[in-house]
């Protein structure tokens, strides 16, 4: 049987055990722990165990202030030691995985709310404020904040910007840096900087918000962020539509985005509703292959005659079944199959959870792709995701204590990253590279790989931000 990989981390010069003066120099940082049974929870993030190191950190700090992160970082940075930043430990690439030696700064404790400017459609938080917690306090004046990954209910705004998260709106409403303003920084010498702008628009110097978002805390922490707020959407409408063939359903989507702007478009594979209805029986029939939903949150008849228009492409592309509806709690029921997706395969064993992304023409090649690779691999691949914007989450379901199962799902994983390059894909579209996917990079960014190299060193001259990951 396989046992979890504690390799350690990419060492640093002068990385060392904890010492007292690394101790007495993180006095100020807010929370500092040193025992060892706290910090084995603070040792890595959701990714499939099995597969990643996860070394042992000398301190955890849990600071809730700017300026207590300005003291942890110094500290470390002083003794040579790494930085690696946490938010809720929901990630899953590993990029939350600590190093040995490290000092990991978890930012659960910065969680207020600092401002919520209902005439300016911005708010400013703290990285640890919860996703849905922000979303419920802009929903009480009457907006909305639009990134909405299905972790939302648990993952953090800091989080959500360090891997540039997505969810299930992004097809219409974009990701998280779209909807990122400006945010303050701590560097790796300590220093804190805020960029990017609060205004709508701006254009001053480079875009350095934006290259923070999707940065996975290599080049900086963040302490605090602004982000723009929407009016509430309109009244939604709602279409789900089951299809005898995987690649009817892949063919649907092409037509339906080159005709309309859905504020939702999902995609579940046979295995996925499978294991749904093992869940939670929905009443799907045994020969649908594939589900699609679909949701438009144009007003209540343009809502609905977009849903309509939609469900006409769908049985153009073979759907053996659609339904309609524009009322929001029967919207929600027809829906709920996606929210359980997830849930439903983790019951099945251990996940290794995918993110890639592929051109929208090419959806239907990369459903095709990874039945074969299923098969190929003799594993099981569950598929769902995010179908209207490219970005699929195939997830490989195996039993971890299985040395043999664990090289084949590896070997499924890495086989689904090629094929997404092949399609002309990336290796994420949301979930981050972390230290899962750094292999596949020289192959997707080729001489670009050096550029995010040289920004790296110019941002963290010694390598201590979060090193090994992302770049």
């Amino acid at each position: 049987m396989a046992s979890e990989d504690t390799t350690p981390g990419p060492a640093l010069p002068g990385q060392r055990s904890p010492s007292a003066t690394l101790l007495a120099g993180l006095a100020g940082a807010g929370d500092v722990v040193a025992d060892p049974d706290v910090l084995e929870a603070y040792r890595r993030d959701q990714a499939a165990p099995g597969l990643l190191a996860a070394g042992m950190p000398a301190a955890l700090v849990r600071p809730t202030t700017t300026a207590e992160v300005q003291v942890a970082v110094r500290a470390a940075a002083a003794h040579g030691v790494p930085v690696v930043p946490r938010g809720a430990g929901s990630g899953l690439s590993g990029g939350a995985n600590a190093i040995d030696g490290c000092v990991v700064v978890s930012l659960e404790r910065m969680d207020r709310i600092v401002e919520l400017d209902a005439a300016g459609l911005t708010a400013t938080v703290q990285p640890g404020v919860v996703n849905a917690v922000l979303g419920t306090a802009a929903a009480a004046e009457g907006l909305w904040y639009a990134p909405d990954p299905a972790s939302r209910e648990f993952s953090t705004i800091g989080g959500n910007i360090a891997t540039n998260a997505g969810g299930l709106c992004c097809v219409k409403y974009g990701v998280t840096r779209d909807a990122l303003l400006s945010c303050e920084v701590v560097l790796a010498d300590g220093r804190a900087v805020r960029v990017g702008h609060r205004t709508r628009k701006g254009v001053a110097g480079y875009d350095l918000a934006g290259l923070i978002c999707g940065s996975e805390g290599t080049l900086g922490i963040v302490t605090e962020a602004t982000v723009r707020l929407l009016p509430a959407p309109p009244r939604s409408s709602t279409l789900a539509a089951t299809f005898s063939s995987l690649v009817d359903a892949g063919e649907a989507v092409a037509a339906i985005v080159r005709r309309v702007r859905p504020s939702m478009l999902e995609l579940l594979d046979r295995t996925t509703l499978q294991a749904v209805q093992e869940l939670e029986p929905l009443g799907y029939e045994d020969d649908v292959h594939a589900v699609l939903f679909a949701r438009s949150d144009a007003g209540a008849d343009a809502g609905l005659r977009e849903i309509e228009l939609i469900q006409e492409l769908c049985d153009a592309a073979g759907a053996t079944l659609s339904v309609v509806s524009d009322d929001e709690a029967e919207g929600r029921a027809i829906t709920v199959a996606r929210q359980l997706a997830y849930p439903a395969l983790e019951r099945k064993g251990t996940t290794l959870l995918d993110d890639v992304a592929v051109p929208l023409p090419q959806v239907p090649a990369l459903l095709a792709g990874v039945e074969r690779i299923a098969v190929d691999r003799d594993v099981l691949i569950g598929t769902f995701g995010h179908a209207g914007d490219g970005n699929m989450h195939p997830t490989v379901v195996y039993d971890h204590r299985d040395a043999d199962a664990v090289l084949r799902a590896r070997a499924a994983f890495d086989a689904i990253v090629a094929l997404a390059l092949e399609l002309g894909g990336t290796v994420s579209g949301e979930h981050g590279v972390g230290l899962l996917k750094t292999a596949h990079l020289d192959a997707e960014l080729g001489d670009a790989r050096g550029l995010g190299r040289a920004i790296k060193d110019a941002w963290d001259p010694a390598g201590t931000m979060n090193p090994g990951k992302a770049i």
